[in-house]
């Protein structure tokens, strides 16, 4: 196993672990593709895009094509999910966060394809995508952490095709971050297992913001598993996920 590539961006730390070592062009790459689309849409920054245009959607209008793909792909994402995931935060400004660190993660991978490297697992602040195997030839393995105690894991996840991505939502670390659908706030902690990030991102997001409707609706409307922890102790799981906590 190389040495893994760890860096600080979009206010999370990102590790890169690839079977065989980094050039430092590639790596330099992974990490600006990282920093170009936090540069547009953090709202953090008082200089990007996104602090132009978020507090006002009037400005939309003179949006760079750029902006206006990702927002709205966002929208998008929210008439899916019906409205449990959306751009729009309640004080009306625009809020893209929701995809723009599944595209930065999914910007990474395609300069790694691109570099010609097929085994590798590239983590953002606990949202997992990877490629191939690990060195040794077994899945790539994602550690969920446990939402009772941070310090300890509750299940693991062993990646395949059709589920190289996994994308974790709670509030034991940021607190309530999503918007909740009315006052369903059934879940504490949602994870999801997708073929990519963005939608295993997005739809982790939306499972937490909408409870058990939003639940229901995502395993009917795509092809995903689920992992949910309730405020009550009750675990909803789809059966890859047997035996969590354990």
């Amino acid at each position: 196993m190389a040495e893994p590539l760890v860096f600080e961006t979009m206010g999370t730390v990102v590790t890169l672990v690839t079977s065989l070592p980094l050039d430092p062009a590639v790596a330099d790459a992974v990490q600006h593709a990282f920093r170009t689309l936090d540069e547009r849409f953090s709202l953090y920054n008082p200089a990007s895009e996104a602090s132009r245009v978020g507090p006002d959607r009037t400005a939309l209008a003179s949006a760079s094509p750029e902006y206006l793909e990702v927002y709205w792909a966002a929208v998008a994402w929210a008439e899916a999910t019906d409205r449990a995931f959306t751009p729009h935060r309640p004080d009306g400004v625009v809020d893209l966060s929701g995809v723009v660190k599944a595209r930065a993660i999914q910007a990474a991978a395609d300069v790694l394809v691109q570099a010609g490297l097929s085994d590798w697992c590239l983590n953002a602040g606990g949202d997992v995508l990877v490629a191939g195997t690990q060195p040794d030839g077994t899945p790539w393995v994602v550690g969920i952490v446990d939402p009772d105690d941070r310090t300890a894991l509750w299940t693991r996840f062993a990646t395949h095709p059709g589920r190289l991505a996994v994308a974790t939502s709670g509030i034991q670390e940021r607190g309530e971050h999503v918007w909740r659908m009315a006052s369903d706030d059934t879940f504490t902690q949602v994870t999801v297992a997708a073929a990519d990030i963005e939608t295993a991102d997005v739809l982790a997001t939306a499972i937490l913001a909408g409870g058990l409707t939003t639940l229901t609706l995502a395993q009917e409307r795509y092809d995903i598993d689920v992992l949910a922890c309730g405020r009550d102790g009750r675990v909803w799981a789809s059966p890859v996920f047997t035996g969590p906590r354990g």
